[in-house]
């Protein structure tokens, strides 16, 4: 068939599913990447005494200890809000320090949990990524209005969290739990049906480049959160 401008729909079409995919291996290439990086940064600091001494001393954990546990946080920071004026490089650079950074904050759960649960969780957690990755990708629907409840719901865990470090009730924390996996499952169906139409306005410049950075991003924060709150949820602790 041909349109009223002699362009050929099947062609569009076409051109439009490619770049789609293209984008999407583009990012989910980034997101694991990161993940690499952050597995081998946490079991690094795990199992070497050496490195894990710089974490935690006799007296508790150590200066640079806080410094990990809150640096995760500067870097989205500056990447989200640095991201007209910082350069591609620099983008990546940041990126993939953060998830340095996060690997050596995440090594802490080798010391609180079972190995071999920690393994079982992270298969677990692979799984239901992709499950909902594909379901975003594949569905029709526009998940635009879930979207926006899910955020809604994350802010409310968020308030939630905060108040239950003072209320400090098991209970609480085994709500937040269960929430914030539906939360972040149903985010990671929302984010790959945004990153994927959003291949269409593809023109191949560098803030298009920077923006599959910042997809990966949102990739990876879905699936770690994912991971941390089914650890909470079935990790067998030492």
């Amino acid at each position: 068939m041909e349109n009223q401008r002699g362009t050929n729909i099947d062609k569009i079409e076409y051109a439009t599913v490619v770049g789609s995919n293209t984008l999407l291996r583009t990012v989910f290439a980034w997101m694991t990447a990161a993940l690499a990086i952050t597995t081998v940064c946490s079991m690094l600091f795990a199992f070497t005494p050496t490195l894990l001494g710089l974490l935690i001393n006799e007296t508790g954990m150590t200066t640079l200890a806080w410094i990990v546990m809150f640096a995760p946080l500067g870097f989205v920071l500056l990447m989200s809000f640095g991201f007209n004026k910082l350069s591609y490089p620099v983008l990546v650079a940041a990126f993939l320090a953060y998830a340095a950074i996060t690997g050596i904050s995440l090594s802490f759960i080798f010391i609180i949990y079972q190995l071999g649960s920690i393994v079982n969780v992270f298969l677990s957690s692979v799984a239901l990524f992709a499950i909902m990755a594909i379901a975003g990708y594949t569905t029709k629907t526009d998940l635009t209005k879930m979207g926006s409840l899910l955020m809604i719901g994350l802010f409310g865990i968020i308030i939630a969290s905060v108040i239950n470090v003072f209320m400090r009730s098991d209970s609480m924390s085994f709500i937040c739990s269960i929430l914030g996996v539906i939360i972040f499952t149903g985010l990671t169906a929302w984010d790959v049906q945004k990153i994927k139409n959003m291949a269409a306005e593809d023109d191949g410049s560098t803030t298009f480049k920077k923006m599959s950075i910042m997809g990966a991003l949102t990739l990876y924060l879905d699936f770690i959160n994912i991971f941390l709150y089914l650890l909470r949820l079935f990790g067998k602790r030492n």
